[in-house]
């Protein structure tokens, strides 16, 4: 089995239905039967979405969205380990003049931490952390 993280970029494409996110979450997580995880710091950045669109379909979609985040929030914990790692990353990135957002290095750190899967659509920057496990589901 496979643990995927979804990135915030994720999420918003699997409420919108863009791209094959959708498809590809059911393929994953409902047939596959792989789990999947949002961080904190996930969760933290689609509630900023969704509460800055205020329309009424996010707004319902945000109450959805925070009972599914209660359920896995015990599994997206960083644990001190993540954040030796995200210490790690950010002075290669910070070397190779790469760096990249805070909250990208902490995503990184905790996928990287236990070995799961970051399903994203920023390849650009997450390319650049060596070792990151992540897939794009959107094409």
């Amino acid at each position: 089995m496979i643990t995927y993280v979804l990135d915030a970029n994720t999420v918003s494409y699997l409420i919108r239905g863009e791209g094959n996110v959708g498809v590809n979450f059911r393929k994953k997580i409902v047939f596959e039967r792989n789990f999947y995880a949002i961080p904190y710091i996930v969760a933290y950045e689609v509630r900023r979405w969704l509460e800055d669109r205020q329309t009424k379909q996010m707004k319902l979609f945000l109450s959805q969205f925070t009972g599914l985040f209660s359920i896995v929030a015990t599994k997206a914990d960083m644990e001190p380990a993540a954040w030796d790692i995200a210490v790690e990353i950010y002075i290669d990135l910070k070397q190779k003049g790469q760096l990249i957002a805070d909250a990208d290095i902490l995503i990184a750190a905790y996928c990287m931490s236990k070995n799961y899967t970051l399903v994203t659509r920023n390849e650009r920057d997450f390319r650049r952390i060596a070792n990151l496990k992540f897939v794009n589901w959107f094409e």
